[in-house]
């Protein structure tokens, strides 16, 4: 499989990454959630990003608040944002900020007709505070998981908005993602623009033929965010290649199930090898790849760091332009819809002294998987891609 990409550049300082949950959405119930804050990194972003580097992350994912930020129309305080790129200097961190997770002001009607206007203005701010504090290019993820929030939307997992009507709000925010890129890539050309879609795996749950077409109409969802921002369908969009620089893919264990069924769980015969999913992926979309979220919760997330990756390193044998793993979130988090403490992280949730705990079970397996990589890399003779690992 060849790839368009130069593979001996690598736009990430480390092969490995880590995350900060920044969800910033309202649930059903309409309480605002804000992730950032319910797991005090916004108190202690420096000391974060400090321990991060010395667990050998030189880059991380996290985000900005836009309902912080753009609390009335056109009017930004960048209080919330400030700390974080400063911390990000002082500490030497790579860091790829979401623009918008999910969550946006309340003086924003995401389904009104100038939304995608008024993000790619605050975009536009955004990454022109960014090269005052940087004065380097930024690394972005202007909408985080399209296909996602769209389902959330048409199935009222979040509050609806715009008309009832299903896969509108998709278009809605495909819209915006390339008016945004556009805006970003035409003042910013050097920025890199990266999305985080799921990656997903769907099985009918009986071999009827019903069954089987609708299971596979509906994964061909995950497809269409990409398709659609590149232009390789629903052209009216305007969507061009140019507008991603690499295809973010976020994958956890419960991302394959049945068509209204329950999950599959690995091992069983219907469960899709990721190595195979990601070989796809890369082929479909001639772009480097990266893992942009995965993890796993409790006693299983040195397995799951394990299996996720064999299957990074069969699907790189086979010529699939990987180039990072991003572990998500990196830090204990309340549930999004109970506030349960999820011990999904490699870092605990803040203590007394201010400090975070480090799972040691799950940071001896990524030191194994450190050295694993750049023992294959310099087996192949491509010592440049991991480098940093």
């Amino acid at each position: 499989m060849r790839s368009v990409s130069n593979r001996d550049s690598h736009p990430f300082a480390s092969f490995f990454q880590a995350g900060f949950e920044c969800s910033s959405h309202r649930r059903r119930d309409g309480v605002r959630l804000d992730l950032i804050r319910a797991t005090s990194h916004d108190k202690h972003v420096l000391r974060d990003y400090r321990q991060c580097k010395q667990l050998g992350f030189g880059t991380i994912r996290d985000g900005l608040r836009w309902h912080l930020i753009e609390k009335s129309p056109g009017k930004y305080d960048w209080s919330s944002w400030r700390p974080a790129l400063e911390a990000a200097e002082a500490v030497g961190m790579q860091v790829i900020w979401d623009l918008f997770h999910y969550g946006s002001p309340d003086c924003v009607d995401q389904a009104a007709a100038d939304f995608p206007q008024r993000f790619t203005d605050f975009a536009m701010v955004a990454l022109e505070l960014h090269e005052e504090i940087s004065g380097r290019p930024a690394f972005v993820c202007p909408l985080n998981e399209i296909n996602f929030l769209s389902w959330a939307i048409d199935d009222e997992y979040f509050p609806r908005v715009g008309p009832d009507e299903q896969g509108w709000f998709k278009r809605q925010l495909i819209r915006t993602a390339i008016m945004a890129a556009r805006a970003i890539k035409q003042r910013w050309p050097a920025t890199t623009i990266v999305w985080a879609e799921p990656l997903i795996h769907i099985a009918p749950h009986d071999r009827r033929r019903q069954t089987v077409r609708a299971a596979q109409a509906n994964l061909r969802g995950m497809y269409e965010a990409y398709d659609w921002i590149m232009g390789l369908a629903e052209p009216e969009f305007g969507g061009d290649p140019s507008l991603i620089d690499l295809v973010g893919l976020n994958y956890y264990p419960h991302n394959q199930w049945y068509f209204q069924g329950p999950t599959i769980p690995m091992g069983h015969h219907e469960y899709r090898p990721l190595a195979d999913m990601l070989v796809e992926m890369s082929e479909r979309y001639r772009k480097p790849v990266f893992l942009s979220e995965t993890g796993a919760e409790g006693s299983g997330k040195p397995s799951w760091l394990h299996y996720v990756c064999n299957e990074v390193r069969d699907a790189m044998s086979r010529g699939a332009d990987i180039r990072g793993v991003c572990w998500y979130p990196i830090t204990a988090y309340p549930g999004w819809d109970n506030s349960r403490h999820a011990e999904t992280g490699l870092l605990s949730s803040v203590v007394a002294d201010g400090s975070r705990h480090v799972d040691q079970r799950l940071l001896a397996e990524f030191e194994a998987q450190r050295e694993l990589f750049a023992a294959s890399q310099n087996g192949s003779g491509d010592r440049r891609r991991l480098r940093s690992v």
